[in-house]
């Protein structure tokens, strides 16, 4: 999350290798908290190793957000690191209480970021994790999970290695982020985050997210992001399985190719402020997704009756007021409403009279632009 000169300073897996197997440091604990994001342009489709199939942008949010508390004590490691299944010693609590069943996931994590960070092996860790949103919400809560859990990390290695600088902290969390959860690299730093390569944009990596290395217009201060909760019921289909149902998708290729294209015009937009141009983009990204799902195989329908009612009332109100408001979608059925700052009143009045009545037990979130995470 660097300047885009500093960003080419890591080119490749191998700058994140840690050197670091016996620290000096015995115990003590650190407190971050992460937000969750929203792509403008989506990642759908990945390679090997987390790595994106087109590159993405998003607004990071600023009230949805995972704040989590990591505890390390060293261990006795000279006979436990000799048992395969015992080189990660750790336990996981949710608002508190033990989660087992989040384990895996975070097994995994550690596994995939070992030889980056080797030194996690000698701590046992206490893990201690809650979102600011309900839990089932429907919001990805992977992303703000494993970017907030990057940071501890890397807050970690840090008091091991002192003389880290500032850009290496950033980039190597996003690039750890990304290990657990692709978009997560997009919840380590900044208010509008690339990540994936880009031939117009500078330091743009497939291996962390960068901040949007441009000016971006006063049009896009403080957006308004208001999330309706349509459905708040388990994901239909996972993220994993959603991602690799792209290998063989007979639109994979010209989806990404409109990936890139869109990248170009919305860089653009970010910096001269059109709305209209905007909204065209987000929109279409976000039914371009859906229709990916929906042309697989197998196939799948993630949007709800409810979804399709607020979309074609949001294109009513847009076209009977002028007022540039829009929505966006992430895999499932809920709804992302868009708008500026500076219409605030009369869209969440819009959103009250009009769209409430679609969301599950009449629940929606308010956020806005945030500016990343934030060590407490």
């Amino acid at each position: 999350m660097l300047s885009s000169s500093n960003s080419l300073k890591f080119k490749s897996e191998k700058d994140f290798i840690s050197s670091i197997y016996s620290p000096f440091v015995e115990n003590g604990n650190f407190e971050w908290s992460a937000p969750s994001n929203i792509a403008l342009v989506k990642y759908w489709g990945k390679k090997q190793n987390q790595i994106p199939a087109n590159p993405s942008i998003s607004f990071t949010l600023n009230n949805c957000k995972t704040i989590t508390k990591l505890a390390f004590a060293k261990r006795d490691t000279s006979t436990a690191l000799s048992v395969t299944n015992d080189r990660f010693s750790f336990d996981l609590l949710f608002e508190g209480k033990p989660k087992e069943d989040f384990k895996p996931k975070i097994q995994k994590f550690l596994e995939r970021i070992e030889m980056y960070c080797p030194y996690l092996k000698q701590y046992h860790l206490t893990i201690d994790t809650k979102n600011t949103f309900p839990h089932s919400s429907g919001i990805a809560s992977s992303a703000s999970g494993m970017a907030a859990l990057s940071m501890n990390i890397m807050s970690l290695e840090k008091a091991i290695n002192p003389e880290m600088t500032n850009d290496y902290f950033y980039q190597k969390a996003s690039f750890l982020a990304r290990l657990g959860s692709g978009s997560a690299c997009r919840s380590v730093k900044g208010s509008v985050v690339v990540w994936g390569n880009h031939a117009e944009i500078p330091g743009s990596s497939d291996l962390f997210g960068i901040e949007f290395p441009s000016k971006i217009h006063p049009n896009f201060k403080n957006f308004q992001d208001t999330i309706l909760l349509v459905d708040k019921g388990e994901k239909q289909v996972s993220s994993t399985v959603g991602h690799d149902l792209m290998h063989n998708h007979p639109l994979a290729e010209q989806r990404f190719v409109q990936a890139h294209q869109n990248l170009s015009v919305i860089k653009t937009v970010l910096e001269n402020g059109n709305l209209d141009e905007f909204i065209k983009i987000v929109e279409s990204e976000a039914l371009t997704l859906h229709a990916m799902m929906m042309t697989s195989m197998p196939y799948f329908i993630l949007m709800k009756p409810n979804t399709l009612e607020i979309i074609n009332k949001i294109w009513k109100f847009r076209n009977e007021t002028k007022i540039p408001v829009c929505f966006t979608l992430d895999a499932g059925a809920n709804v992302h409403v868009l708008y500026p700052e500076n219409v605030i009143e009369t869209v969440l009045q819009f959103i009250k009279d009009e769209l409430v009545g679609y969301c599950q037990n009449g629940q929606y979130i308010c956020d806005v632009i945030g500016t990343g995470s934030i060590k407490l």
